[in-house]
């Protein structure tokens, strides 16, 4: 068995951390591929390795000296080297970097570093081989990745080496330069490493035991999700919920690897298991509901006019929609009306110019607008097992006065979205909870 096991910069924050991590890397063998990404805050009012880096580079791009912020980062890696009493000689590769401190220095080639050194601290210090992800996290010039030469370089590795460690955050272009990944980070580099060794799994471990089934700003102490599909991840993260982002979850999603999402501060948590799909044995007992999520500003566009059974009017009002590079959420469908749900965010002061061009070009009867608005859903794969769900939440809804501006729901129940106002948003997801998932 080979498990891939990602650690995200608050679990490799400080030599404190980094003992948490070699604890849980050594209980278990299989654990061969180590991937790391730059050392986080200790505290609240501490600084990430990346944040600096990055400040860094935004000071010698103005022409600022960064000597105080370099001294910092120097310092910081010492000290994690010097508490875990290990031999790398890491003031020579940062003596070797700020001599090539500049403005023509790029940003990535720069930020990487963080992940860069950490990896090399943890290396020596689990006693495993560093491979530097320019050697294995093989890039394209559009940011899309080489997944064949991607895994040719892994496999060698852990076919020569009994543990591995690759810093995460960044590849190598064609030309061999660094490339930073654009968003999720390690989270991507653990998934491609998993996906390239056809890994039994992959554990990312975080700050949190696992995925909540609620905001925990919003309801108090909300259940752990211990196991969900990667298509209920996926509505979750769309609906807005602070879940990994599918860029890191495709490469293990589409080579049918479980991810396990864990606490490095409390390793003998399970955490959150995501599987392709789950055996549904224990309807009964089970919670029906996997997670609730949600989030505001929309703006429900009402389009009325005798259709005489065409789509034309619809057709038109999202060509409309598609010049002004606006999508729409949902879209519900009446004799002679439809309802687009559209997000105020890429709407901004382009609604009336929407509106103004559906009038001119579609002639319809009226077009009416609905601001303030929230979405909220609640996703789980029993629903469509469980008869009346849908009733049922409209009635808990409606029980505690909060008006129902517009229904979706998909033919397989996966979810079911609700928008109200607003100002009824946090309310409705605690109804939700309370009544459904708590």
């Amino acid at each position: 068995m080979i498990k891939v096991v990602k650690f995200g910069g608050s679990s490799v924050s400080c030599a404190q951390q980094f003992k948490k991590v070699k604890d849980i890397v050594k209980s278990d063998p299989s654990r061969r591929l180590v991937v790391v990404s730059a050392a986080g805050k200790k505290d609240p009012n501490d600084h990430k390795l990346t944040d600096l880096l990055y400040l860094c580079h935004a000071h010698l791009t103005y022409g600022v000296p960064c000597d105080e912020i370099f001294g910092r980062i120097r310092e910081r890696l010492v000290e994690i080297r010097d508490e875990l009493g290990l031999s790398y000689r890491i003031e020579d590769d940062l003596d070797s970097l700020e001599t090539k401190l500049s403005k023509d220095m790029s940003i990535d080639e720069l930020v990487s570093r963080g992940e860069y050194f950490t990896s090399r601290l943890m290396a020596e210090y689990l006693g495993f081989h560093f491979l530097d992800a320019s050697k294995c996290i093989f890039m394209e010039y559009d940011g899309s990745f080489i997944p064949e030469r991607i895994s040719n370089a892994v496999r060698n590795a852990i076919g020569e080496f009994k543990g591995v460690v690759v810093p995460g955050f960044y590849g190598v272009l064609p030309s061999g330069k660094t490339r930073l990944m654009s968003r999720g980070g390690s989270d991507i580099t653990g998934a491609l490493v998993a996906a390239a060794c056809k890994a039994d799994l992959y554990e990312n471990w975080t700050d949190v035991s696992g995925i909540l089934m609620a905001d925990p700003r919003i309801v108090e102490n909300p259940s752990p999700i211990s196991k969900i599909t990667y298509s209920e991840l996926r509505e979750l993260a769309y609906m807005g919920a602070s879940v990994l982002h599918e860029d890191s979850v495709a490469p293990v999603k589409d080579a049918g690897i479980p991810l396990n999402i864990r606490n490095t501060n409390e390793p003998d948590h399970p955490g959150t298991m995501i599987v392709e799909r789950i055996d549904e044995q224990s309807l009964e007992h089970d919670r029906f509901i996997t997670g609730i999520a949600g989030k505001k500003n929309f703006v429900i566009l009402t389009v009325t006019k005798r259709m005489q059974g065409t789509n034309e009017t619809l057709r038109k009002v999202l060509e409309i929609l598609d010049r002004h590079k606006v999508h729409a959420e949902h879209i519900t469908i009446g004799i002679d009306q439809f309802a687009l749900v559209l997000p105020l965010a890429t709407l901004g002061d382009g609604l009336y110019d929407v509106i103004s061009e559906i009038k001119g070009q579609c002639k319809p009867d009226s077009v009416e607008v609905q601001d303030n608005i929230a979405l909220v859903a609640a996703v789980g794969r029993k629903m469509i097992f469980r008869p009346g769900i849908s009733g049922k939440l409209f009635n808990a809804l409606g029980n505690e006065g909060i008006n129902i501006r517009t229904i979706a729901q998909g033919s397989d129940e996966l979810a079911i979205i609700v928008g109200v106002d607003n100002s009824q948003f946090e309310n409705t997801i605690r109804i939700l909870y309370q009544g459904f998932a708590g």
